[in-house]
């Protein structure tokens, strides 16, 4: 059987135009991705596999070059009322379709399809992917935020590996024992800690300590970081920078962010999702692995799940779906798992070799499957890109500029209730 030719239409190319010259027709159908090049490149072995299956199917792979451009070009073509049939979008963002009716829900397939059971997936993924009650895109991945650790720094400073169950607390005198003056020369060479001042950093660490984030995930309307009990938690991510040091500061930051800062060796731990791992196997300078995030008063993590969703605007739905089924059933999540970039939202294949190599990097990679009964996740309304994008600034204030955390709950509030009102739900 002949491979389904991939036809990648570059970044640079605007979303309605021809595609490889040819134009939609029967069994031919154009999905819209981002990634890193080991992502991308994982998306292509699917199709590739696919072709194998349904070799008169012709997959258009679309790359645009971040999330960012994914979204507006999804934004413009469904305005110009020629989307691409299916397309991959996080949950924290999709519902800015859903609201618009230009996504076609897939419960009635995913339920009547003969390639899995709704019991094969986490419902912690699925759940994240309903909008109005019904399941409308069907998720891929079902990651956490965890740490990453340079071993070898630990090691020369004769720091302890974290363990299952530490505690914030143990995690800052870590970081302070790992930030490092190594020249003498006033400046820090080495930071103990990275992480990112927004809210799906701070969310877990809120949760963690008994507070909550929003007065209701389905239908919010407003912060709730004005309680003691997230004030609090507020209070200890903000001296990360402000009392301990153990975090770069803003400029430093604009010049070498977090994640480069680890692959160079000079940042002790950072805190980041499964999608951090295919560029992290790229190092060879020193070794590294994931731990569970650290706790206040209980376990708790963040969702990070992407999904492959069908525009309703699509002539080719039931093509689309097949390629839904076969990219999310077992031989799809075994090609993208073994990539390293996603925890797999089927369950047999998250327990398989495919994730769990255990001649491939992170080595404690079962600890993301470990912490998925502690997930939790962020609302996922119409509004909600605005929402994260008006808060971006003022945590940065909490973090680097020492504004209180009632200051920043208040900025939140006064800066975002508008936005939850607008929402769609």
């Amino acid at each position: 059987m002949r491979s389904a030719r991939i036809c990648v239409i570059l970044a640079v190319l605007p979303l309605l135009a021809a595609s490889c010259g040819a134009g939609s027709s029967s069994g031919e159908i154009r999905f819209l991705v981002f990634g890193e090049p080991e992502e991308l490149k994982a998306f292509r072995e699917v199709v590739a596999a696919y072709g194998e299956v349904e070799p008169e199917v012709e997959v258009q792979l679309i790359e645009a070059s971040d999330r960012d451009d994914l979204i507006a070009r999804l934004s413009t073509s469904i305005a110009g009322g020629r989307p691409p049939d299916l397309f991959l979008i996080n949950y924290r963002f999709f519902g800015q379709f859903a609201a618009r009716g230009a996504l076609e829900p897939i419960e009635d397939r995913f339920e009547s399809s003969t390639a899995f059971e709704p019991d094969d997936f986490y419902p912690q993924a699925l759940d994240a992917f309903r909008y109005d009650g019904r399941l409308v895109c069907l998720p891929q991945n079902v990651s956490s935020l965890v740490v990453y650790y340079n071993r070898d720094l630990f090691e020369q400073a004769g720091v302890a590996e974290p363990e299952p169950g530490w505690t914030w607390g143990e995690m800052v005198a870590k970081a302070i024992e790992l930030t490092r003056d190594e020249d003498g020369d006033g400046n820090v060479d080495q930071y103990g800690l990275g992480v990112e001042p927004t809210l799906i950093r701070i969310a877990p660490f809120v949760w963690s300590n008994g507070g909550e984030l929003v007065d209701d995930v389905r239908r919010p309307t407003r912060f709730t970081l004005d309680t003691p009990a997230a004030q609090e938690a507020m209070r200890a991510f903000f001296d990360l920078r402000q009392l301990h040091l153990v975090v770069p500061t803003e400029e430093e930051i604009e010049s070498e962010d977090d994640e480069t800062r680890f692959l160079n060796g000079r940042t002790a731990m950072v805190l980041s999702s499964r999608r951090a791992t295919p560029a992290f196997r790229t190092i060879t300078a020193f070794d590294w692995d994931v731990a569970a995030l650290p706790r206040h008063e209980r376990q708790a993590g963040i969702l990070h799940s992407d999904a492959y969703c069908l525009t309703a605007a699509s002539e080719e739905k039931d093509a689309a779906w097949r390629f839904m089924e076969f990219a999310l059933g077992p031989e799809g999540q075994h090609i993208t798992a073994r990539s390293g970039r996603t925890v797999p939202s089927l369950i047999s294949v998250s327990r398989s070799e495919a994730f769990l190599d255990p001649d491939a990097k992170p080595a404690n990679s079962r600890v993301f499957l470990d912490t998925i009964d502690t997930i939790r996740r962020v609302p996922n309304i119409s509004t909600w890109p605005e929402i994260e994008d008006a808060s971006e600034g003022i945590l940065e204030g909490g973090l680097y500029e020492n504004v209180s955390p009632a200051e920043v709950a208040a900025q939140l509030e006064a800066r975002t209730n508008g936005i939850f009102a607008r929402a769609e739900r």
